[in-house]
């Protein structure tokens, strides 16, 4: 398998980088968040006669559960889209409520998932939502979560709930082996790390592109059955359109690092850039058109 180098990175997308020797953490434009004074009319009894305020309540409110399940939990019609032997497979943090019900992967319109996939040349074309399970077989790129249970966003996702799959996520690399995995969104990769390192990532040890070779993804020591090295990891950007800590011109800095690396394996496996036709097996497999 030809390991990403590097070295594909544009000069620009080093602001993002990190050499591991480094102490110097990824920056972000800072947001303004404006404040509003809300203000409220004084209600007042009729002429006359002045109502008294009642007694404050002395049992405490209840708050509910910020990452307690939905009552009524929204149905996932996501299924993962995975074939063997891929050049890259996606890994989102979970399904929002428009992906579940439509059962295509970033399936928002707000989403720019699709346009940095292609920007980035990880696909000679846009693809729509709607062709998430074609994507396997037409350019050897897969998609699956690390969580299923969909949600407004990710902030109802508990640090347990993305924690508890980790486990999961490496066993589906290991049954599918891609060649490498593209980490969609920051959380994402800091969950991994926990499990994996049992401790918070620090600030210095974070990066966007290529992580080491020890960070890959599904190694399988050699227990008879053969050995298998992983992987290889890249961490992007997340793609939500309710993210706005980096501008979309930074964002397509970071994605360019992963897609100039697939648009060559593309090429070495011999993928046309219209896709694999149904049922057609790429160079990487021994197949020639």
């Amino acid at each position: 398998m030809a390991e990403p180098s590097k070295s594909t990175f544009t000069p620009s997308i080093q602001r993002f980088a990190l050499n591991s020797d480094s102490t110097s953490t990824p920056t972000s434009p800072p947001i303004k968040i404006n404040t509003t004074t809300h203000l409220t009319r004084a209600q007042t009894a009729p002429r006359g006669k002045r109502k008294a305020n009642p007694p404050p309540s002395t049992s405490p409110r209840k708050r509910p559960k910020r990452n307690a399940a939905p009552s009524n939990p929204t149905i996932n019609n996501l299924t993962d889209s995975l074939l063997p032997n891929l050049i890259t497979l996606f890994i989102g943090l979970n399904p929002g409520l428009r992906t579940a019900s439509s059962g295509h992967a970033y399936a928002h319109p707000s989403n720019l998932f699709w346009k940095l996939l292609h920007k980035s040349r990880c696909t000679p074309r846009l693809c729509l939502p709607s062709e998430d399970r074609l994507l396997p077989q037409l350019y050897a790129l897969g998609f699956t979560n690390l969580v299923e249970r969909p949600t407004r966003d990710g902030s109802s996702l508990s640090s347990t709930e993305m924690d508890a799959g980790v486990g999961v996520l490496e066993a589906k690399v290991r049954e599918w082996r891609p060649e490498s995995v593209c980490i969609v969104g920051k959380g994402i990769w800091e969950a991994v790390w926990r499990v994996r390192h049992g401790r918070k990532i620090r600030g210095g040890e974070f990066r966007y592109g290529w992580q080491d070779k020890g960070e890959n993804m599904g190694v399988i020591a050699d227990d008879g059955g053969g050995a298998w090295e992983g992987a290889s990891v890249f961490v992007a950007t997340t793609t939500s359109g309710l993210a706005a800590g980096m501008r979309p011109h930074e964002k397509e800095e970071v994605w360019r690092g992963l897609g100039e690396w697939v648009e060559g394996r593309r090429r070495e496996r011999g993928i046309p850039d219209e896709g694999r036709r149904e049922g057609e097996v790429d160079n990487d497999r021994g197949y020639t058109d």
